[in-house]
């Protein structure tokens, strides 16, 4: 069973490349938006969606700057169906399609959407299968998020929980190992990645609920060389999923 999101500003998505890639994704689009009289990957958004028999409305660049209340639109907005979150289990499933072992995002109140966008990215580009976030008190799937996904929003399934707790025993009760991304872990090069896992990551400044990382089988630590005692929770992310990325293709490699 999925969850819709509700609409508002939320079911716009701005800007030529996330547009393209809700077209490449298939995304549910339900007009475009065109400003007259532009140029360059326009007219191959406008092909797509031709293509694809969807309605394209061209109209003047003053009402796309309307809609967008200030965000860089480049000429073009798509209205689009609400984001329809997946279940933990579509996760899974997803995992088990591809022959992998699962390999999870989980965000404990992750409220920049910038950086779940960015974490979005970074997902879709290390190989993960989804990534977990909880329904309050945290960012949903908005058009900024879409935005600053840069089209991974369309490959990257989401599944929103009422509580992260409960998934982790759920998780760990199919086996998977969790691990926190916390200051005074192992270093995160020196702990085995390779089998089914999910990391977690906490919110910005706060950190990992202390309910949570109890829940957690282990920690991570980031060494920090320079004078900044961490990185920030998209950057974090990033190292420890391209570690899981390393030790997966070096398990399947043999090394």
């Amino acid at each position: 069973m999925r969850e819709e999101q509700t609409s508002g500003k939320e079911n716009i998505i701005i800007g030529r490349n996330p547009v393209m890639e809700a077209l490449k994704g298939g995304r549910d689009i339900e007009k475009l938006l065109i400003a007259k009289d532009t140029e360059g990957s326009i007219r191959k958004i406008v092909g797509m969606a031709r293509e694809k028999n969807l309605f394209c409305q061209f109209t003047e660049k003053t009402a796309l700057d309307r809609i967008a209340e200030g965000r860089a639109h480049q000429g073009v907005i798509a209205y689009v169906s609400a984001y329809r979150y997946c279940d933990v289990e579509d996760l899974l499933e997803k995992a088990g399609e591809r022959g992998e072992d699962p390999f999870l995002i989980i965000l404990d109140g992750i409220e920049d959407p910038h950086n779940l966008g960015a974490i979005m990215r970074t997902a879709d580009g290390a190989g993960a299968h989804g990534i977990i976030i909880p329904k309050r008190r945290a960012a949903g799937i908005t058009d900024v998020v879409a935005k600053a996904a840069a089209g991974a929003v369309e490959y990257v399934p989401v599944a929103r929980v009422a509580n992260i707790a409960q998934t982790i025993d759920l998780l760990k009760k199919r086996g998977m190992w969790i691990g926190a991304c916390d200051m005074g872990g192992t270093e995160y090069d020196k702990a085995d990645l390779s089998g089914s896992l999910a990391l977690v990551i906490g919110a910005e400044g706060q950190g990992i609920s202390r309910l949570v990382k109890e829940k957690c089988d282990f920690s991570l630590s980031i060494p920090m060389a320079g004078k900044i005692s961490s990185l920030n929770a998209s950057n974090a992310a990033a190292v420890l999923m391209y570690e899981v990325r390393r030790q997966r293709k070096n398990k399947i490699e043999g090394r």
